[in-house]
């Protein structure tokens, strides 16, 4: 493609020759980014300029580009604002029909258009009452016209907004906030909105903004370079959807990142997520000064009277508090002491971080730019303080988090840690994930620092929540991969032999114990066997214990609730009794319990479905009551086909099944001959009340007998269920789980979650001949994981060949 020089075009006015113009410059594969952006906005400056002189303009009236445009910042579907200035010594008429013969063209080639007409004294007036005018008009460039007209109006704008900055900046600041709170923070997000979300264009605006006020200014370093590649990401978007759109939307990552030359979707949302990462540094440095200098503004009234006005008093003298060895704490920050040296004291980064932490103070940016650069490297292993000063840091809890952005920043963090850089801003595709990895790692630490008390190691505890998923910076399972790092990271802080092998054993396992929780059946004595042996001591599994819940509460909403953690208690009490040398209860000696044994006589003696509702104890959460769950018993004569009717009932009535108990009752000889199938289901409602029990068992009858199609009934709703626009989710997977247990084949089902999921599955068991003896539901935002434990119909274990067969069968039953 030719290079077009727009800085010598001489398009015609009419807009066939601009528009020829600007697709070829679009199109242009060699000049990406501000040259791209800087063209168009002159091939735009020289058509508008055109349409200005045509219209025979009256004197003292200007064109003028104000935000994006008026900062030459033009992307390909930006909009064009555009003030058409006038000293109001023209005739209104003439004005306004020099208004039509600039916007209506603009409006006939699509190009969205925010425009206005007026006088500067109208412009000024507009700006004291419109925060986001006085910002637009902060960048008014004269694209035609009195030159002079656009000077005076900018120098008078520019100075009420220094003049007004103590009242406006405020204002500014309460807009960032509300706007952060709506669209979420930029480097955290899997479908950002790269101008609104926090830390986007928008804000990087702002920084220019509360610069031009005089009052404060943000770190240089990287802030042009971030905001330049949010605007080429952006560039690129409006390139690959022709839309005017900042969301930056799963569906158009790949093609966003081939736009830009990068490898891949991850890499894009990497470089997206350091750029955002140093806005909102840079945003939270500049508006800490920006209050600090306003509150030390209005002290100075209160301090001269109470100094005097007279004698020349002088300033008070600053106050420093010490914090620990080489900190102090100065005007809200913690700060290095004038006797701290740097160069000589390589524990001080983790000294004056730890101190920041436990004060809840922020450090100051000039302290860390002058850490990073003067600091000595620590020894490995570590010194016993330093070890000591990185678990305080980590215990701290929330005051933690902004310390640690602010080392990592300057990039000590990643001089501590090396592997942490793999981590580093690395996204996570599942949506149940709220966190990058590095900052889940580090929100992980923060919820175990609440659970140090439940611990005898609570440093083990802190250390192996942040080192908990640092193997998924590499390729493989993160757990395994995690294992050997942590080791080796363990040993460089400075732990024993022992304590390193605690926290590698911990990391490996770190799921272990919810997985196992939710998808293996308690019940079975080489479920709680496995673990035990996995976990070694009692002391490891309390480790486990607390890091499984912090895990679960730092990765979001959909991880965690009072039936997960009632599950994780009961298996961790089952394991320290293994641990403890208690003997297992025999599964099969086990006897119904009395309601489930009630509930089978009634069966039996009216050969139809029996059904019992009851709600589990209220477990009080930080966030109010929640039900533990509802167990629904089911009994009836044993006959093919239960499971998937079931199962079917409970979707129609939008009930999810959480886990999944079936057991053969044999009752004694005087109650008549027969064996009774019992099925104790624990289900929560999706939304609304639980029906009633009458309800689901007229359904489960005709179910039974044929004359409700639920195949039918639950195909109609998945027609009509809303589906997200996006990725085409992946294929189902069923293996035959590797669990050493002697009363059932493990049979583990990983698919999209959907409507009747289980009843299919159901289905396809029934149509092998299987029989189900319990199963186990885990579902984590879209995606669901079903254990089935299943026999034949005598009850013997599957052979391998015919479990193999079966998950194959499975398999392609739900594609």
């Amino acid at each position: 493609m030719t290079n077009l020089d727009t800085s010598d075009t001489t398009e015609e006015p009419g807009p066939d020759g601009y528009a020829a113009a600007r697709l070829l410059l679009l199109q242009e594969k060699e000049r990406p980014g501000p040259p791209r952006r800087a063209a168009l906005a002159r091939l735009t400056d020289d058509w508008l300029a055109g349409l200005f002189a045509a219209a025979a303009p009256p004197r003292g009236t200007a064109l003028v580009a104000v935000g994006g445009y008026g900062r030459a910042e033009l992307s390909p579907r930006s909009d064009l604002d555009l003030l058409l200035l006038h000293d109001g010594t023209a005739d209104k008429a003439a004005v306004a029909a020099l208004a039509d013969r600039i916007w209506y063209p603009v409006w006939d080639l699509g190009l969205a258009l925010d425009h206005s007409v007026r006088t500067p004294a109208e412009a000024r007036a507009t700006a004291g009452e419109d925060l986001k005018a006085h910002l637009g008009l902060l960048d008014a460039r004269t694209v035609a016209g009195d030159a002079g007209l656009v000077a005076a109006l900018r120098t008078t704008v520019l100075a009420d907004w220094r003049n007004q900055a103590p009242r406006r900046l405020p204002e500014l600041d309460g807009l960032c906030r509300e706007r952060a709170e709506r669209a979420g923070e930029l480097q955290y997000l899997l479908e950002p909105d790269l101008k609104e979300a926090r830390g986007g264009l928008r804000d990087a605006q702002v920084l220019r903004a509360v610069a031009a006020s005089w009052l404060a200014d943000a770190p240089r370093e990287g802030l042009d370079t971030a905001r330049r590649r949010l605007l080429d990401a952006r560039d690129a978007l409006h390139l690959a959807t022709g839309r005017a759109t900042d969301r930056l939307a799963l569906q158009e990552q790949d093609a966003v990142a081939a736009g830009l030359g990068l490898l891949d979707a991850d890499t894009l949302l990497r470089e997206v997520y350091e750029a955002a990462r140093t806005i909102s540094y840079a945003a939270d440095v500049t508006w800490r000064e920006v209050h600090r200098v306003l509150k030390a503004r209005s002290a100075r009234p209160r301090l001269r009277t109470l100094l005097g006005r007279g004698g020349g008093a002088g300033k008070p003298p600053v106050e420093r508090t010490p914090l620990a060895e080489g900190v102090v704490e100065m005007d809200g920050e913690a700060v290095l002491a004038r006797s701290a040296r740097p160069e000589r004291d390589p524990v001080l980064p983790l000294r004056a971080a730890a101190a920041a932490a436990q004060s809840a103070l922020p450090v100051s940016p000039h302290a860390v730019r002058r850490l990073a650069a003067a600091a000595g490297p620590l020894p490995v292993p570590w010194p016993a303080e330093a070890r000591e000063e990185l678990v305080t840091l980590l215990g701290a809890g929330e005051a933690t988090v902004p310390v640690w952005e602010a080392l990592e920043a300057e990039g000590i963090i990643t001089r501590l840690l090396p592997d942490w850089e793999r981590v580093r801003c690395r996204p996570q595709r599942n949506p149940v994930h709220t966190w990058t990895v590095d900052r889940h790692l580090v929100e992980t630490a923060v919820r175990a620092s609440s659970l140090t008390r439940r611990v005898g190691r609570p440093d083990l505890l802190l250390v192996a929540a942040l080192l908990h998923d640092i193997g998924k910076g590499w390729p493989g399972d993160h757990s395994v991969v995690g294992e050997t790092i942590a080791r080796d990271l363990a040993a460089r802080i400075g732990f024993d032999r022992t304590d390193t092998a605690i926290i590698a054993t911990v990391v490996r396992h770190h799921l272990l114990l919810v997985e196992t929780a939710t998808r293996r059946d308690l019940d079975d004595p080489a479920t709680v066997q496995s673990v035990a042996t996995a976990v070694g001591t009692l002391g490891t599994l309390e480790l486990l214990h607390a890091l499984t819940e912090a895990d679960a509460l730092a990765t979001g909403p959909a991880a965690w609730s009072s039936w997960r953690a009632s599950l994780v208690a009961d298996l961790v009490k089952r394991v320290a009794g293994v641990l403890a040398g208690e003997p297992l209860p025999d599964p099969e000696a086990a006897a119904p319990s009395a309601e489930q044994e009630r509930l089978a006589i009634e069966a039996l003696r009216t050969g139809e479905p029996v059904l019992a509702l009851r709600t589990e104890p209220v477990v009080t959460e930080p966030e109010g009551p929640e039900p533990v769950g509802v167990e629904l018993l089911i009994a009836l004569p044993d006959r093919p086909g239960v499971l998937p009717a079931a199962a079917g009932v409970l979707a129609l009535h939008r009930l999810t099944v959480r886990a999944a108990d079936l057991r053969a009752v044999d009752l004694p000889g005087d109650l008549g001959p027969g064996s009774v199938l019992v099925l104790d289901w624990r289900v929560a409602a999706e939304y609304g009340s639980l029906p009633e029990a009458a309800r689901l068992r007229a359904d489960l009858v005709r179910a039974l007998d044929g004359s409700l199609d639920i195949a039918a009934r639950l195909a109609e709703r998945e027609a009509a269920y809303p589906r997200r626009r996006g990725l085409a989710a992946p294929p189902p997977r069923v293996t035959v789980a590797a669990a050493d247990s002697r009363l059932a084949t493990v049979i583990e089902v990983r698919a999209q979650d959907a409507p009747g999921l289980l009843h299919r599955i159901g289905r396809a068991l029934e149509g092998a001949a299987v029989r189900v003896r319990s199963a186990h539901v885990s579902t984590l935002g879209a995606n669901a994981v079903d254990t089935l434990y299943v026999t034949r119909p005598d009850g013997s274990l599957l052979p391998a060949e015919e479990a193999s067969d079966l998950a194959r069968a499975l398999e392609e039953a739900l594609r």
